[in-house]
């Protein structure tokens, strides 16, 4: 294909799947890409008990998916534990440590019959558009396919991984102590940030990040009175007053913050998605050890918002002065924004749709919590040092990340190091290292794409000056839903290009 005759457009969508090709063939060289199929944090079994929250359940069809879905589930387990068995044969085991709470992500899902179980939510409420006799077949068919397929599949993986897969788990912890392992995480660094650099590389920038971090946060401690950083980190780590007292409080004012961060979004972007979201807990079989918050996609299609989910286990350890960046990068203006207004977009359905490439879906996530600074939500010390802690945070990854995979370093290591130069708690910060010791390379894309965006948008400013518009700039940013790191950068700069001729014709 000669890209150089492609519409700008279509030049994106070769860039794109060009980097999908190159990508996919890549990671079909590992072993472990092919083998390990699960993480601290997820697996089939989750993704099969999603299935009741995330499906549209308005007409007999969609409850026909829904139950052809549950009956298939026993043939996917059955897939499952086959290839988990390779991958112990293999010594392609997770670690052992991280892997403590996984066995009751299974058994949570336990239960004597069908309507005892969380797959028969769908079940409780008849839609108007459905009649009493389809109701009623719909309802016999579910509770015959939860009872032989769905509820068998389940102990049977418990079993499965109490007996044989937890006794074989690795000591070790780096994904470079496994078969061709070191040769992996260098396809996983690059794969996750979209770039060409090395972990070496990444450490170094990490070690740099992390220097630069620290200074600004001893700033910040000394204006709010204490002589050093580690002493007002020390005071927000222990004073009762930054905590919740009950999961309410922590809902209420996570909710009110966000509702105050809509009303400026259309002062940051000219285009805003139609799709809502909302704030909901984590549900409570995947809340405990879980990470502090995550986004969930919705789809306007099937009636779903999007939703900004809180984890509510262990308020003790979740800050209030963390919830202004928290909200900013899981709502809007960061994943739910990206997201929703990538399903929206006319393009390719792969594209809309896709979210692949990390680096620019965490990388912008991680650039709208400094958009909070824009907000003026950091209106306090204590939410100032949230916001650099949170920065710290994805500073750290990238020391930390790299430093189990590529350095051999322990978990008490990477652990001593966040607690060192974060100001997160130590429930998650240990929940943080457990995923980064799961999903090598994963966590080295946030800050990857945060500084690349960031140096984008000083690029566009300095190139144009008082013709930069900002609103102009995230839509431009966004309107490719999300695409390879170095796409994003030909783009702006063409984007900086038509703007300089634009404004020279206005002229």
């Amino acid at each position: 294909i000669d890209t150089a005759a492609l519409p700008d457009e279509l030049k994106v969508d070769h860039a794109i799947f060009a980097r999908g090709i190159d990508d996919g063939i890549a990671s079909g060289g590992f072993a472990q890409d092919r083998y390990i199929l699960f993480t601290n944090r997820g697996g089939w079994h989750i993704w099969a008990a999603s299935l009741a929250e995330q499906g549209p359940f308005f007409t007999a069809a969609d409850y026909d998916s829904y139950i052809g879905r549950l009956n298939a589930y026993a043939a996917e387990n059955a897939h499952g534990i086959a290839r988990t068995k390779k991958a112990i044969a293999r010594g392609l085991t997770q670690p052992c440590v991280p892997m403590e709470t996984f066995g009751a992500t299974i058994t949570a899902r336990y239960a004597d019959s069908a309507e005892e179980s969380s797959f028969w939510a769908p079940f409780e409420d008849q839609p108007d558009a459905i009649s009493d006799a389809d109701w009623a077949r719909l309802k016999d068919e579910a509770k015959t396919a939860i009872e032989s397929s769905v509820l068998p599949a389940y102990r049977e993986f418990g079993d499965f991984y109490a007996s044989e897969y937890a006794p074989r788990c690795r000591e070790t912890v780096g994904i470079s102590d496994t078969p061709g392992g070191r040769e992996y995480y260098d396809y996983r660094v690059k794969s996750f940030t979209t770039t060409d650099m090395t972990a070496d590389e990444v450490h170094d920038l990490g070690l740099a990040e992390v220097a630069r971090i620290r200074a600004e946060m001893a700033e910040i401690a000394e204006t709010a009175g204490y002589d050093s950083r580690e002493a007002y980190i020390e005071h927000l780590r222990t004073d009762p007053q930054y905590y919740p007292k009950t999961a309410d409080e922590l809902m209420d004012v996570t909710r009110a913050l966000a509702k105050k961060i809509d009303a400026w979004m259309p002062r940051l972007f000219g285009t805003l998605p139609r799709l809502p979201y909302g704030v909901e807990p984590i549900p409570a079989d995947r809340a405990e050890g879980n990470t502090t918050a995550y986004y969930e996609p919705g789809a306007l299609a099937i009636g779903k918002p999007g939703i900004y989910r809180v984890n509510m286990t262990a308020l003790d350890q979740r800050p209030l002065w963390e919830v202004p960046p928290l909200t900013v990068h899981e709502a809007v203006p960061g994943h739910h924004q990206q997201i929703a207004l990538q399903q929206e977009l006319d393009l390719h359905p792969a594209r809309r749709f896709g979210s692949r490439f990390t680096a620019f879906v965490e990388g912008w996530g991680l650039y709208s919590e400094r958009l909070g600074i824009e907000m003026g939500i950091y209106d306090t010390p204590a939410k100032e040092i949230g916001r650099l802690s949170y920065e710290m945070w994805r500073a750290a990854r990238l020391v930390v990340d790299t430093g189990i995979h590529a350095k051999g370093w322990t978990k008490a290591r990477a652990v001593a190091f966040m607690t060192e130069n974060t100001a997160l708690s130590a429930a998650n910060i240990d929940a943080e290292v457990n995923r980064y010791i799961t999903w090598p390379g994963q966590a080295l894309a946030y800050k990857i794409g945060e500084l690349r965006i960031r140096a984008l948008r000083e690029r566009a400013e300095e190139a144009l000056g008082s013709g930069f518009d900002l609103r102009a700039f995230h839509d431009a940013v966004l309107e490719n839903g999300a695409v390879p790191l170095d796409v994003l950068e030909t783009h702006i700069d063409r984007w900086i290009a038509d703007q300089k001729t634009d404004g020279s014709e206005s002229a």
